[in-house]
């Protein structure tokens, strides 16, 4: 109701754009999380149900995190359980990159 109310449409429809061009990039999985969750107060459409929601998180994460969870697709999980499962995935991929560089030193 207050953003129907108080925000100009424009406004709420670039913040729509930009949750729907919304990747991960340089980003940590908690940062892009956050970022994830401001947005998509702004387009509640967009991700209408839980499943939906999980998706689209899914959808913007790194492909190397999006390729470990496509499984999580198939099952029903809260957005919640998406990020904690997202965020693991991230550092044991940040573990085995730091392995890597400390061998080659």
């Amino acid at each position: 109701m207050f953003l129907r109310e108080y925000v100009p449409q424009s406004l709420r429809d670039a913040w729509r754009a930009v949750f729907e061009q919304l990747r991960q990039g340089a980003m940590s999985v908690s940062e892009y999380a956050v970022r994830f969750s401001e947005l998509a107060r702004h387009a509640p459409a967009l991700d209408a149900t839980v499943r939906e929601r999980v998706r689209r998180f899914i959808e913007g994460l790194h492909p190397s995190i999006q390729a470990s969870m496509a499984s999580k697709l198939e099952i029903d999980i809260t957005y919640q359980q998406g990020v904690s499962i997202a965020r693991r995935v991230d550092g044991m991929f940040a573990q085995g990159r730091e392995e890597r560089e400390a061998k080659r030193s």
